[in-house]
C-alpha cells in the first residue's frame, strides 16, 4: 500500500487538546471514524484511501486492543499482503479462531479451524500465507472475488517479465492451493472452478472481471497480454486478444490519466495522443478491431456486449 491511515488513540487526541466529550462528538458528527474502542481515524484520511487500506487499518486497530494476537485470514489476510480485492467490505475483518475460544467481536468474522504453519507476519500482524488465503477465498467467496484474488496472487508471484509468464511456477502454486482446498470438505468444487480459470497475466482486478464477462458474453478464445510489434522495434502489449472475433480489447480503469506516477511528467493530452497513435498503429498493421472499455462496462455481460458491439466486436454465433 502506498498510503497508510494513522490510528489515533485517546491519548493522541487528548494531546491535541480534545476532551472526551469533543472526541465523542467528533465521532458522532463524522469527522472521526471509530475503528475500535479508544481508536479512531480521521474521516478525511479514511475516505482518501482504497478499501484494502481501510481493512489494514481496522486490522491494526483490532490487534491493538486484543489480549492475544489475532491471526487474520481470507480477504483481510490478502489486504495485509498488499493484494487487490474486488468489492471488498471494509467494515469487517476475518480471523482464524480456535474452536475452544468463545465469544465474538463487533465487525469480526471468526472462522473456526486450525492455525497451521502457513502463517506469516506483516507489519507486526499475523495472517495466513498467500496460498492459504487464496484457497480460503476460492472455497467461500463469490466467483468474481475469488478469481480476482487468485489472478492477483499469481500475478504477484509470476508476473510476466520480458514478456514471459512463469507457467511452471504458476502451476506449482496452483497445485499448492489445490492441496489446501482439498483439506476441507467445504467448497471444493467452487474452488476448482476458480483455479481452472485463474491466470496471473491479468494485471488488475478490472482485467479479471473483464475476462469473466467476456466468457459470459460468449467468447472462448481469449488470450492475455498479447504482444504486437511496435514501430520502434519493441512490442505493444494488449490486455486481451479476442480471437473469436479477430479483435483486441483493453480494460481502461482511467488511472493512467490521473495518476502522476503513470503520467511520468506528461500531460493528460500527451497520454491520450500516445494512446491514439498506438491504437492506430495496431489497427493498421494487424487489420483487427480494437475495443476499449472500463469499469462502467463490466457491471454485467449485457453491458459489455453492448460496448463491444459499438466497436464491431461480437461473439461467434
Amino acid at each position: 500500500m502506498t498510503e497508510e491511515i494513522r490510528l489515533l488513540t485517546l491519548d493522541h487526541l487528548r494531546q491535541r487538546g480534545m476532551t472526551s466529550r469533543q472526541i465523542a462528538a467528533s465521532a458522532a458528527g463524522g469527522s472521526l471514524v471509530r475503528l475500535r474502542r479508544g481508536i479512531y481515524a480521521s474521516t478525511s484520511a479514511w475516505r482518501a484511501v482504497h478499501p484494502e487500506q481501510r481493512i489494514v487499518a481496522r486490522a491494526h486497530a483490532l490487534a491493538a486492543v486484543s489480549v492475544t494476537r489475532p491471526v487474520f485470514a481470507y480477504a483481510t489476510a490478502l489486504a495485509l499482503q498488499g493484494q487487490p480485492l474486488y468489492r471488498a467490505r471494509d467494515d469487517r475483518l476475518h480471523v482464524i479462531a480456535d474452536a475452544r475460544r468463545p465469544g465474538a467481536a463487533h465487525g469480526v468474522v471468526r472462522h473456526r479451524g486450525e492455525i497451521t504453519g502457513d502463517v506469516v507476519e506483516i507489519d507486526g500482524l499475523l495472517c495466513t500465507g498467500l496460498a492459504r488465503s487464496v484457497a480460503d477465498m476460492a472455497r467461500t467467496a463469490t466467483f468474481e472475488q475469488a478469481a480476482t484474488s487468485a489472478d492477483a496472487a499469481l500475478h504477484t508471484l509470476f508476473a510476466p517479465r520480458d514478456g514471459v509468464y512463469d507457467l511452471d511456477g504458476a502451476e506449482e502454486f496452483r497445485q499448492n492451493v489445490r492441496r489446501i482446498v482439498h483439506a476441507s470438505a467445504h467448497g471444493v468444487n467452487r474452488a476448482e472452478r476458480v483455479l481452472e480459470f485463474a491466470d496471473g497475466r491479468a494485471h488488475l482486478p478490472g482485467e479479471t472481471i473483464s475476462r469473466i464477462r467476456l466468457r459470459e458474453v460468449g467468447f472462448r478464445r481469449i488470450r492475455l497480454q498479447v504482444a504486437v510489434p511496435s514501430p520502434t522495434g519493441g512490442c505493444y502489449y494488449l490486455d486481451f486478444g479476442i480471437d473469436d472475433a479477430d479483435a483486441y480489447g483493453e480494460f481502461d480503469g482511467a488511472i493512467k490519466y490521473i495518476d502522476g506516477r503513470m503520467l511520468d511528467g506528461r500531460t493528460r493530452a500527451d497520454v491520450f495522443d500516445a494512446e491514439k497513435q498506438r491504437e492506430d498503429w495496431i489497427r493498421g498493421t494487424t487489420q483487427r478491431r480494437h475495443g476499449r472499455w472500463g469499469w462502467p462496462h463490466v457491471s454485467t455481460a449485457a453491458t459489455l456486449a453492448e460496448r463491444l458491439a459499438a466497436f464491431g466486436i461480437r461473439p461467434p454465433r
